[in-house]
C-alpha cells in the first residue's frame, strides 16, 4: 500500500491529475491543479470500507452517491465532479478523469 501522493501512469507530463493517497483507515483524494496554500488544498476522504464500491462506480461511468461520504457527477464531456455532504468539492477535466479510470482499470489505485 502507497502511502505517498500519487497518480495513474496513463496520467500525461502536465500535472493536471487526480491523485491519491492510501492511509491506514482513509483514501484521500485531492487535484493536483490546486495552486493555492497547500493548508487549504482540498481533500476529500473515502473511508477504506468504501473505496472498492468507489472505484468499481467509477468504472462504471454512472454518477453516484456514497451517503454521507461522496458524490460521484460523471458529466456529458466525460469531465467530472467529486462533491462531499460538507461542500468539500473536486473537479476534474474529461483527460484528469480518464487518465484516472484508466489507472483504475489497471489495477493501480488498489489497497494492495
Amino acid at each position: 500500500m502507497r502511502a505517498d501522493w500519487f497518480k495513474s501512469t496513463f496520467s500525461g507530463g502536465e500535472g493536471a491529475c487526480v491523485e491519491v493517497a492510501h492511509r491506514a483507515t482513509t483514501v484521500l483524494i485531492r487535484d493536483s491543479k490546486y495552486t493555492g496554500p497547500a493548508t487549504d488544498q482540498p481533500i476529500i476522504e473515502v473511508p477504506t470500507s468504501h473505496w472498492r464500491r468507489f472505484l468499481d462506480d467509477c468504472l462504471s461511468g454512472n454518477p453516484t452517491t456514497i451517503p454521507g461520504i461522496l458524490t460521484l457527477a460523471i458529466h456529458p464531456d466525460g469531465s467530472a465532479t467529486l462533491a462531499t455532504p460538507e461542500g468539500t468539492e473536486l473537479a476534474y477535466t474529461p483527460a484528469e478523469w480518464d487518465a484516472f479510470v484508466k489507472g483504475i482499470a489497471d489495477g493501480q489505485f488498489d489497497r494492495s
